[in-house]
């Protein structure tokens, strides 16, 4: 556990790449079987331990210390585990204590119930010095933010034994922690790890935004960029999964497909839901708001499945029929795609549409005009290319629809979490119910926490210091003076909130120091911008 500890606290103070990369590499190479591979688990994936949560760290530390101070600390330091390694008090009993290791540390949190917690962890954290218990409280509250992220783990671990970050990431999702065979294979040389038979993730090809570039349609092809969230089907074993783009296997959540691909091949596309009971054509794709619906449910009821069919609009096959089709160029395996789908049942899938235009200037006209609720603008990708993990310049681009704008303004502001974590980063803002100067009320219609420079976000600070008016815990409700520029993809009715009102990927556009109040924008501006 020390030597983790030690890697911990040299990532949260290294900002190079690089230098992180070395890091982890250098622990990858020095450390044993397993608490590397449990190190490796943590630092990519976040480990689950039900047991511990970061309510019962805050119950453990305000039975040893004052709550108050407890809680000032915790809203000063930003961070329950960093807060809790530095007020842990020292054991009543002046013994030496040996530290665990990584993988003793693994197996007691394990084993720990919602009652055995109560007396397991401190016994666990009486055995660690401050920079021990940070990382024990890392691991096992399962969020790092340490500024490692799952890709730059695996990276890493190619660096480390000079493997590719390729073949790491389509061996990684058929293995689980602390992966003996990945090591066996990367380390030690051994066979890589067989994954054939496992309906396992393939990692997606992504795009890069498309910017000031102009392409030449002959040799580019466009699709809708659909407003849904990107899955991979996988059939292998006779089993079928379902794949968020992060790799989450999401199955159990979207039932519903699971039986209808019926022969072995791992198909990239659009998860959507029908959009006939918003009002859209039968068989339309719903707004993403209806697919919010369905996300994230561990049970679906029957009503749901009614209510919210889920199917999926394919974009790209990679294996079909024990063919791997990830070499070829776009354009072949679009036609290979073509020819599967009278295999594949239209009540579940079909196929992304191939947007026609002679020129770019042609498809910019088309992209102006796209305004449908599930549309986020077009997906350009090279007829040759091939199918490669990750973004590689110049193959694909998203060209994302121009954003909505709306002036709202300011209402309430929370500290951030991390290197924020001493800045109101995060705000609520509103938009007037009627004519201000006749004494109308904002309500809330979004939130954001993105969009603004380091140096905006200290001008914003300073204004939220300054102009508190009432305080709820760690929420600040601020003079409404401050004018937000908000940017957003889409807005749908919502019973969740007061205005009626959600946002769709709102975020910051610019901060209208000079715009009065009073003349930021009514919420039936907003209302006028939702799309039938």
């Amino acid at each position: 556990m020390e030597q983790f500890a030690t890697l911990i606290d040299a990532l949260v103070y290294t900002r190079s790449r690089n230098e992180k990369l070395r890091l982890i590499a250098e622990y990858l190479r020095g450390t044993p079987d397993p608490d590397r591979g449990w190190a490796l688990a943590a630092l990519a994936d976040g480990l689950d331990f039900p047991a511990v949560k970061s309510s019962t760290i805050r119950n453990l530390l305000k039975d040893r210390l004052d709550p108050v101070l407890w809680t000032l600390s915790r809203d000063f330091v930003g961070d329950t585990a960093e807060t809790a390694s530095l007020l842990w008090p020292p054991p009543l009993e002046d013994t030496e204590r040996t530290p665990p290791t990584v993988s003793e540390a693994v197996d007691a949190l394990t084993a720990m119930t919602r009652k055995s917690v109560l007396t397991e962890l401190p016994e666990l954290l009486d055995r660690l010095d401050p920079s021990g218990r940070y990382a024990l409280l890392k691991l096992a509250t399962g969020g790092m933010r340490i500024g490692v992220s799952s890709r730059l783990a695996k990276t890493a671990l190619a660096q480390a034994f000079d493997v590719s970050v390729e073949d790491v990431e389509e061996y990684w999702h058929g293995l689980t922690a602390p992966y003996p065979e990945l090591f066996a294979w990367a380390a030690d040389g051994q066979a890589p790890p067989d994954i054939e038979n496992l309906p396992t993730f393939r990692p997606f090809m992504l795009a890069h935004p498309l910017e000031e570039t102009v392409v030449d349609m002959a040799q580019y092809a466009a699709e809708w960029k659909w407003d849904g969230i990107r899955v991979q089907l996988v059939r292998a074993g006779e089993e079928t999964r379902v794949y968020s783009r992060s790799g989450d296997d999401i199955s159990a959540t979207f039932p519903e497909l699971l039986e209808v691909l019926d022969f072995p091949a791992v198909l990239d596309g659009e998860l959507l839901v029908r959009g006939a009971h918003q009002g859209g054509e039968a068989g339309g794709a719903a707004s993403f708001n209806a697919l919010q619906q369905r996300l994230g449910r561990k049970t679906v009821s029957k009503k749901m499945l009614a209510e919210y069919p889920a199917f999926v609009r394919l974009y790209d096959v990679l294996l079909h029929d024990g063919k791997d089709c990830r070499a070829l160029p776009w354009e072949q395996r679009r036609e290979q795609l073509e020819a599967l789908m009278p295999r594949l049942p239209d009540s579940h899938f079909d196929l992304s549409e191939v947007v026609a235009a002679d020129s770019f200037a042609q498809l910019a006209t088309i992209r102006e005009g796209a305004r449908d609720d599930a549309i986020e603008g077009l997906m350009l990708k090279r007829r040759d290319s091939p199918y490669i993990a990750g973004r590689r310049v110049g193959y694909w681009y998203k060209w994302k629809r121009d954003p909505l704008l709306i002036d709202c303004v300011l209402m309430y502001a929370q500290r951030g979490s991390g290197k924020r974590s001493s800045f109101f980063s995060d705000y609520t803002f509103g938009c007037w119910n009627g004519d201000p100067d006749a004494g109308a009320e904002l309500l809330p219609v979004g939130k954001a926490y993105s969009g603004f420079t380091d140096e905006e976000l200290k001008k914003i600070d300073k204004h939220v210091r300054q102009n508190t008016t009432n305080r709820f815990g760690p929420v600040r409700e601020t003079e409404k003076i401050l004018v937000f520029e908000v940017a957003f993809d889409s807005v749908h009715e919502s019973k969740r909130h007061k205005s009626g009102l959600a946002m769709r990927f709102p975020r910051i556009h610019r901060i209208r120091w000079d715009k009065p109040a009073h003349e930021a924008d009514r919420i039936e501006a907003l209302r006028a911008l939702i799309r039938d």
